[in-house]
């Protein structure tokens, strides 16, 4: 396992999650409407964005098994929004917990963030397990700027990583 930027070749799969509703059932976004196109212009996005950070979490043989994401980073305040998503077919095999840990230690040790916030629905037990399984803390303040986007949102749990 692995972190990379990610690449075109990513896109078929990265579509492949966006359409399986057992992945994105609890998700804010309607990945349902999403075509090729918007994740492959995603994928180029990426490559030049300096306030988030996209990378894919891949396996041994560099296949895609999903996305991590430091979002609204913002290095004066040390504050940064994560996000994760991996396709069904890595559920259960420690892709998320690896990507997440990961990433979490590079916005802390490499880019100097703070605290590194998110939120998930209340209905997403599956996600709420592996988030307090592995030790993450829930809290009840979060910055405006991260949780602004969130204000017509109800029943979230919010953790934070510092």
């Amino acid at each position: 396992m692995k972190l990379r930027q990610l690449e075109l070749k990513d896109a078929p799969t990265m579509l492949e999650w966006m359409h399986d509703e057992s992945v994105v059932k609890n998700l804010s976004a309607n990945f349902a409407q999403k075509k090729l196109q918007d994740c492959e212009a995603f994928i180029k996005a990426s490559k030049n964005d300096r306030e988030n950070l996209n990378l894919a979490i891949v396996d041994e043989n560099d296949e895609y098994m999903g996305t991590v994401s430091l979002k609204h980073i913002d290095k004066q305040n040390g504050t940064a929004e994560f996000a994760i998503t991996v396709h069904s077919k890595a559920m259960g095999k420690g892709y998320s917990k690896y990507g997440m840990k990961t990433i979490l230690e590079m916005g802390l040790e490499e880019i100097g963030l703070k605290n590194i916030y998110w939120c998930v629905s209340t209905e997403n037990a599956r996600a709420i397990r592996f988030y307090d399984k592995n030790g993450y803390k829930r809290v009840t303040q979060v910055p405006k700027k991260i949780s602004e986007p969130y204000v017509n949102h109800k029943n979230l749990i919010w953790y934070v990583y510092n």
